[in-house]
Formats: C-alpha cells, structure tokens, sequence
C-alpha cells in the first residue's frame, strides 16, 4: 500500500482560462459592471467636457483682449500719507496727454453727494448703490465702449440735464429702451436719458453708474472737476514706459498717492483662476475614471482569484484526467488525484 502524497500539485490557469473566468464574473455581476461602466463613462464625459469648456472660454478671452486690446492702463487716486483719499489734479488729463506714446486719454469723475432714481417719489435712502458720474465726451473712444441704445453725449447735451445709463443702472431702473420722455431723477431735478451702455469688460465699473456731462455735473450737481479715473491709451509697444510714468506725470507733487493699473491684467489673472480651477475638475475625473476602473476590475479579479484556489475541482480543464473525489474530506470538494490514486490501490487484492 502506497503513502498518500501531503496534497495535490499546484495548478496555475493559463491566459485564455483566466479570461474565461474572469468573463464569467463580468457575466454573472451584471448591475455591479453596469454602474462601474457608468462611472467611467461619467469620468471620460466629464473630462471631456471640462477640456472642451476652458478651451473655448480662453479662446475667447482671446478673442476679448484682441478686440478690447492690452494697451489701456487707469490711473486713479490713492491714500495720502495720513490715510485720507488722495485727489487728482484737475489738469491732470492734459499732463497725461502730453507723454509721446499716448494715444489717448479721458477721464470720469465722481459726483459723491448725487444719487439717481426713477423718481422723486423714491425715499433717498433707496439709491440701490447707483454711482453718479461726470464724463468727458471721448471716454466711448478710449475704452472702445458702444452703446445698447440711444446715443452717447455730444458739446450740446453734455452742458445740459442729459444722462446715459450704464447697462446695469438701466436694468434696476427698469429702463430698456430711450424715448421720447424717458427721464430719471437726479440732484433734486429730471435728466432726460439719452443712452444706455453695453457693457465695458474692461471698466465693468461703468456698468453701475450714471453719466452726466462734465459741464452739467459742474453746474447742476456741484461737481468739483477733480476726475476720479483717467483712461489711457498707449502705443503697444510703450505700455510699461508709459505705466513707469503716469504717476509722476498725473500728480508731480505726491506720485506715491497714484495708483496705476492695466484693467486687462485682470482678465488675465481671472483666466488663471480659471485655469486652477479647470485642473481641480480633471482631477475629479480621474478620480470618477479610476474608482471605476477598480470597480470593473472587482468582479473580473475576484472570479479569477477564486477559481484559481479551487481549480482542482472547479475548473477541469486544469484538472489531471482521472480525478475521484474523496467522501471522507470535509469540503465539499476536494479533488486529490494522488489521494485517490492511493485509495483505489489500498482497495485492490
């Protein structure tokens, strides 16, 4: 009689086995595929969308920029040494003009103790944070502005109680049309609304303000002549010549209490943010892609794994070609070739 071996040989799958087997988990877990599928899906649509989403918005920032240029730089009036507000001097506009590159300059000036409103009857706490402002009548030119509707201030009206609205200040108005009649209440008097604005990407302030004349405001609503923000226009080329400058050339006795800015290097740092913002997403994509990856990959490996542990009975293409199962073992099946080649030996004469 011949000793039973310690246990049966190891059996490994081969290639085409295992993606058998791991084609039967993927068969037989159907809902668990199906939302791993999903997942993936989601995390490739999602991906996609993000991509294709912040190509197109910095193709058309672009596009902005070319049309608005890159040459506009703002001057505007700072802190005194004291902490107070700083004031631009009145000929400051003129000073600016005179620098070679200039091409262009203009100003808005703000009336500090006007509000508009739609009517008399408005209680005056209600101004809805409305600004007032005094326009020169070449700022549309310097900022490439157009108007939604009506007509911009020309030597006539701008001596006169005549207004443009900007887009926003238009829309809380409730006014989305010039005509005959249309007036808002101003300074404890009616201005005839003459225009609205579009909006002005790069002085978005504008959007929020009144704009009167700079005569009428001098004359109706106690305006002091002090503008509040010059727009300039340079050559492209001398743009960072010109901004090393404006300070000292706006207000040559205290430069330090001048602020100077290019309003397109904020829609730039704003494509950034937005750029930061597009990578967070991607991210959150790979992740959706890889957690369903894992998710597929789940039942696929846990068949294969599985089956491998019990090949020697659960899979007989790998199993040796005479196999008995032996009814002694306390498992179910435990398919020993050489244990019951021993038996059957013992068991003979």
């Amino acid at each position: 009689m011949t000793e039973a071996s310690s246990g049966p040989p190891a059996s490994r799958l081969r290639a085409g086995d295992v993606l058998r087997v791991g084609g039967a988990g993927l068969r037989t877990r159907r809902v668990r595929v199906f939302l791993s599928a999903l997942g993936i899906a989601i995390g490739i649509v999602a991906m996609i969308s993000v991509v294709g989403i912040s190509s197109s918005s910095r193709a058309d920032l672009n596009r902005r920029l070319a049309a608005l240029g890159t040459n506009l730089l703002t001057v505007a009036p700072g802190d005194t040494l004291t902490g107070g507000t700083a004031t631009l001097p009145t000929e400051s506009v003129a000073m600016i003009r005179r620098i070679g590159p200039v091409q262009q300059a203009s100003a808005t000036g703000t009336v500090p103790d006007a509000k508009v409103y739609r009517s008399d009857r408005i209680p005056a706490e209600e101004s809805g944070g409305l600004a007032v402002q005094a326009a020169a009548l070449d700022l549309p030119r310097a900022l490439r502005a157009t108007l939604a509707d009506g007509v911009w201030l020309n030597a006539a009206t701008a001596r006169y109680p005549a207004i443009v609205l900007g887009t926003t200040t238009a829309r809380r108005l409730g006014i989305d049309a010039v005509g005959s009649g249309v007036q808002v209440y101003l300074g404890g008097r009616w201005f005839t609304v003459v225009g609205i604005l579009a909006p002005v990407p790069l002085a978005p302030e504008l959007d929020t303000a009144a704009l009167v004349g700079w005569s009428a405001a001098t004359t109706y609503l106690g305006f002091d002549r002090h503008p509040t923000t010059v727009y300039t226009r340079t050559r492209d080329s001398a743009v960072e010549a010109v901004q090393a400058v404006l300070a000292a050339t706006a207000n040559p006795a205290a430069p330090n209490e001048v602020k100077v800015s290019r309003p397109s290097d904020t829609l730039a740092a704003r494509q950034a943010t937005d750029r930061a913002f597009t990578g967070l997403l991607l991210g959150l994509g790979a992740v959706a892609l890889l957690a369903g990856g894992v998710g597929v990959a789940n039942p696929w490996s846990s068949r294969c794994w599985n089956a491998g542990r019990r090949s020697g009975c659960a899979a007989p293409w790998a199993r040796p070609a005479a196999t008995s199962c032996c009814s002694s073992s306390p498992s179910p099946c435990c398919c020993r070739p050489s244990a019951a080649r021993a038996g059957s030996s013992s068991a003979s004469p």
